[in-house]
């Protein structure tokens, strides 16, 4: 029993350390981005400073890098990985449109994909074909070393050290609300001046903690830090380069669209208890 207390006491103390690193680390980060210029290279250091965290770690605990879960045994978890972000995004973005809490298409948008692609404006369907089809591959791929700097740290350290003392669902819970708080201050950045800054940090939150029981899921089944990695670069591509600039806005937009708006956060809740109970059958 004493040796049990022991091993997670140190268990204890590897997390804690991390989250201070994690901290100073992403607080250097906020500060430029913040006081400086918001910039995409410092946008870069924030998304980075989990995976440092991570590593500096390690290193201070006397554990090799190596021992985080680079090896991908099963690829039909990345598939999964890349498949489910698309089937959410899509199902809260057309109930978006349908509802009219958004309009589609957007034109500019359209005209702007057509000068980027050097494709005559005149065929808007063939523009957003080849605009859609580069920005899920392409444009995942560039994005994955970004997201990458964020799920080492994540997906790839902390929710291992978490499971050695807590259950999947306290892992999937409480790594999703570390996750949530360290965007916090971005979402500041972003709202800080309106009326509405609550509803959107609780939008958003609750996305992530959905979002944090299905990575957790697809983690622990694979034993790899890529499908996360994977899910995460669809999920902001998907989200951030195709649907919302797309759409329309009109007066309810603000509250329905996007990681900030409540639709979103509504499907991935859904999708969060199907794998919450596929996880309890599972034993993970």
């Amino acid at each position: 029993m004493s040796k049990t207390l022991s091993e997670n006491r140190e268990v204890w103390k590897t997390i804690i350390l991390f989250l201070i690193l994690l901290t100073v680390l992403s607080s250097i980060a906020y500060y430029a981005i913040l006081k400086l210029n918001p910039t995409s290279i410092y946008v870069g250091a924030l998304m980075l400073s989990p995976a440092l965290a991570s590593f500096i770690t390690l290193k201070i605990r006397k554990r090799p890098i190596s021992s985080l879960p680079w090896n991908l045994k099963e690829l039909r978890y990345l598939k999964l990985s890349y498949i489910t972000p698309i089937l959410y995004v899509s199902i809260a973005y057309a109930f978006i449109w349908l509802f009219g809490f958004g309009d589609l298409i957007n034109s500019e948008r359209i005209l702007q994909w057509s000068n980027e692609l050097g494709i005559d404006n005149s065929n808007q369907t063939i523009v957003m074909i080849v605009m859609i089809f580069l920005l899920l591959t392409v444009g995942v791929v560039k994005n994955l070393g970004s997201t990458l700097g964020e799920e080492i740290g994540w997906r790839g350290f902390l929710i291992f050290e978490l499971r050695k003392v807590m259950s999947f669902k306290s892992v999937a819970i409480v790594s999703g609300l570390i996750w949530a708080v360290y965007h916090f201050p971005i979402i500041n950045l972003m709202y800080g001046r309106g009326e509405n800054l609550l509803l959107h940090l609780t939008a958003f939150t609750i996305m992530i903690i959905g979002i944090s029981v299905i990575l957790a899921y697809y983690t622990f089944k694979s034993k790899s830090l890529w499908p996360a990695a994977m899910y995460h670069s669809v999920h902001n591509i998907y989200i951030q380069k195709i649907c919302t600039p797309l759409t329309i806005s009109n007066g309810s937009t603000e509250f329905w669209i996007d990681e900030y708006g409540f639709m979103i956060p509504i499907i991935t809740t859904i999708f969060a208890v199907y794998f919450w109970k596929k996880a309890e059958k599972e034993n993970l």
